[in-house]
């Protein structure tokens, strides 16, 4: 400090005083650089009004797509109660069903899935943006644990209003078509009967472990691809994202959520076809699998629902994104 700025240091022979500050300037100093920068931008929040649009757009577009792997992966998991089994594996059953009944042969029940694509894709959509817009902070970001409870939950939405009455329906009209005398003639019938024969409860037939797969699903789902897109995004929280990259990301997310719950699919998958009355319960299934095919059977259609779950993701997510950025134009997003 200048001896001039002070005027007690004046009078013992400085000159005449200007200013007098005890504080050294070296202490009020903005600090340079200490740390990271901290994150720029904020992230968008969308409606959940928008999401379901745009979830119901992408999962019609993403199940005329994808259908003939799920057609595949369900006939492995039915197949699995034959003896001796019909399909030595994903590829032979693809053979043996162009073989009788032509490429249209991998369409068969289609329309269920059409039906229900729809409705699941965007309640699955607009229940995550309605659950998770409650518990992103001030910048719109979720941490790791509520990602992970609002894909739980958003799985459990669907699961409960959609999934459950529509898997059953397309299991038990694809086992139908591969029985000698086929009774449904189509899906409009198929539930009509369903009813008719077991009341509206037929259609919620392997409704817990239904949610359990739909919840974790969508759990590793939401979590997997929340936490690529905050690594990929950095520091620049509203950069945008190539939808390649989204479609990897996603595919990402699919492929973990495979792994997570593909024995909760093959009891889900039991409880809905038509010998579900085998069963008492989803944990009897569970145990009679278990008992006489062994551990195995609970990965039985592993390899086709890996490429089918993949893809599904892969082009569900980037379906999404991009829809979501076309309504925008009509319907902007807001910041938080």
């Amino acid at each position: 400090m200048d001896r001039r700025d002070c005027p007690v240091l004046t009078g013992m022979g400085g000159s005449a005083p200007r200013t007098c500050s005890l504080v050294n300037p070296a202490l009020t100093a903005r600090p340079r650089n200490l740390g990271a920068a901290a994150p720029s931008g904020s992230v968008k929040i969308t409606h959940p009004g928008k999401a379901i649009i745009a979830g119901g757009l992408a999962g019609g577009i993403e199940i005329c797509i994808t259908f003939p792997t799920e057609y595949v992966k369900t006939q492995l998991q039915l197949d699995e109660k034959a003896n001796p089994p019909k399909y030595r594996g994903p590829i032979h059953c693809v053979q043996t069903t162009v073989r009788d009944h032509g490429v249209r042969g991998l369409y068969r029940g289609l329309s269920s899935l059409v039906y229900g694509s729809i409705p699941k894709a965007a309640v699955r959509f607009g229940a995550f943006e309605f659950f998770s817009n409650m518990m992103r902070n001030e910048r719109g970001q979720l941490s790791k644990g509520n990602s992970f409870l609002c894909g739980l939950m958003a799985g459990a939405s669907e699961a409960v209003f959609v999934v459950t009455p529509m898997e059953t329906v397309k299991v038990k009209f694809i086992h139908d078509q591969t029985s000698p005398n086929p009774k449904y003639r189509g899906f409009f019938h198929g539930v009509r009967e369903i009813v008719r024969e077991q009341g509206i409860g037929g259609t919620y037939k392997g409704l817990f472990p239904t949610i359990l797969k739909q919840g974790s699903n969508q759990a590793i789902r939401f979590l997997v691809m929340n936490s690529l897109k905050d690594w990929y995004r950095g520091d620049d929280l509203s950069r945008n994202i190539n939808p390649f990259i989204t479609a990897a990301f996603g595919a990402t997310a699919g492929a973990a959520s495979v792994f997570g719950n593909t024995p909760i699919d093959v009891v889900k998958t039991r409880m809905q076809g038509l010998e579900a009355h085998k069963y008492k319960s989803a944990w009897d299934c569970a145990v009679k699998i278990a008992k006489y095919e062994g551990p195995r059977a609970f990965y039985k259609g592993t390899v086709p629902r890996l490429g089918r779950v993949c893809l599904d993701a892969a082009l569900v997510f980037t379906i999404y994104e991009e829809a979501v950025k076309f309504i925008a134009i009509v319907w902007p997003d807001k910041r938080s």
